[in-house]
């Protein structure tokens, strides 16, 4: 599979987590938005969130307190590096991200294109003390 069926822009049209026990989240609401680009030159770039974010109380993000920090951290993603297609996978390498432990990560998904929207879904895994989980997110071609 080659990489140029990825080069573009892809607005986010769903983001859900399914546990294994069947029960769906969805970690930033059921209307999502954000943006995922792929380039020629073989990088990519994600940023995802919840749509109805509260702003902060000062304009001056310094002065956000730890609760609206806290709040914006949890409604947001984003992450970029290179990339790589291999047969029914794409394998992206964060080298900037707002989870920390990602950067240097191989972040695999497996994928399937159907006219203009991108399938991404995780294999499903388990952190920690955490259920097995996966994510499926759909794109669409801007």
């Amino acid at each position: 599979m080659t990489q140029s069926i990825f080069v573009g822009t892809w607005r986010l049209v769903s983001y859900e987590v399914k546990l294994e026990n069947g029960q769906v989240i969805y970690p930033f609401g059921e209307e999502p938005v954000g943006y995922l680009m792929y380039t020629e030159q073989g990088y990519m770039s994600v940023t995802m969130m919840s749509a109805n974010r509260p702003p902060f109380a000062s304009e001056n993000t310094r002065k956000a307190s730890k609760e609206e920090i806290l709040a914006a951290a949890e409604t947001f993603l984003a992450y970029c590096g290179k990339y790589e297609v291999l047969e029914d996978k794409v394998v992206h390498y964060p080298e900037v991200s707002g989870v920390p432990n990602w950067i240097g990560v191989r972040l695999e998904r497996t994928f399937k294109i159907t006219g203009n929207r991108l399938f991404l879904s995780t294999l499903p895994s388990s952190k920690g003390d955490m259920p097995a989980t996966s994510s499926h997110l759909v794109w669409e071609r801007v």
